[in-house]
């Protein structure tokens, strides 16, 4: 297994959260875990906490109430420790403009100490994954958007980590890249790391995730696998689109 992981703990574990931003509450008694093997999918409508909840886990930012653990570390209170365990992937992927795509991903695996030979390995295949080996040596602040999804998800998955947080991952991606994505978050769960993925894009989730949590005002409203939120919304079969709709019409 490509992932040390203690199988039977939680690898993310969200306690009684809340975050509260002045007299606004983004987040309210959230709590949820993610185990190792598993894709959650955090959906919800806009302005609903999904991203909020991602900074949260990150570190960017601190919990108002409440504890978020990740591999049994405090986000908060042991940062540094649970950082190591956490490639993030957020929905505006920015990086230092002046590095090449090749000088961000060696920095990268520089915070993380990485073996350089080991990185510059990693580099590589991660680089051939989705075949953009000719565009490591020009500067970060001239990719496309989608090229800088790509540096950034390869960046997420350098230093093999337990948990991948990934905020709309398919934004900016042409098809071949998306799908790409995809396959590299399924094998990752398989080989026993865990994935929080936060989207819009419903179609993506259905696909790979295998289970949901429905944020509604920074609210958890109804959580499950796909077979269990079908009986939720009272619905014979259809797609998680059409779960939603249900769903968010009644709760």
């Amino acid at each position: 297994m490509l992932y040390c992981i203690h199988m039977a703990n939680p690898v993310l574990e969200f306690k009684n959260v809340s975050k509260t931003f002045g007299s606004l509450t983004a987040i309210k008694d959230l709590s949820f875990v993610v185990r190792p093997g598993e894709i959650y999918g955090l959906i919800g409508p806009n302005g609903s906490g999904k991203t909020t909840t991602l900074k949260m886990i990150a570190g960017l930012y601190r919990p108002t109430e409440g504890s978020v653990l990740v591999q049994g570390y405090d986000v908060v209170e042991a940062s540094t420790k649970s950082k190591e365990h956490i490639g993030y992937v957020s929905d505006e992927p920015n990086a230092y403009d002046r590095l090449t795509g090749r000088e961000f991903l060696q920095f990268v695996g520089e915070l993380f100490g990485m073996d350089r030979t080991l990185r510059d390995a990693r580099i590589e295949e991660l680089l051939g994954e989705f075949g953009i080996h000719d565009l490591a040596g020009a500067l970060f602040g001239g990719y496309s958007r989608g090229t800088k999804q790509k540096m950034s998800i390869i960046a997420a998955f350098l230093h093999e980590p337990e948990l991948i947080l990934i905020d709309e991952p398919m934004v900016g991606l042409d098809p071949a890249s998306a799908r790409t994505v995809k396959k590299m978050l399924s094998d990752y769960a398989k080989d026993g790391g865990a994935v929080l993925l936060s989207t819009h894009t419903l179609p993506i989730a259905d696909e790979i995730c295998d289970k949901y949590g429905v944020l509604k005002e920074g609210v958890l409203d109804v959580e499950g696998t796909k077979k269990q939120l079908l009986r939720r919304a009272k619905l014979e079969g259809g797609s998680l689109e059409d779960i939603y709709m249900a769903l968010t019409a009644t709760v």
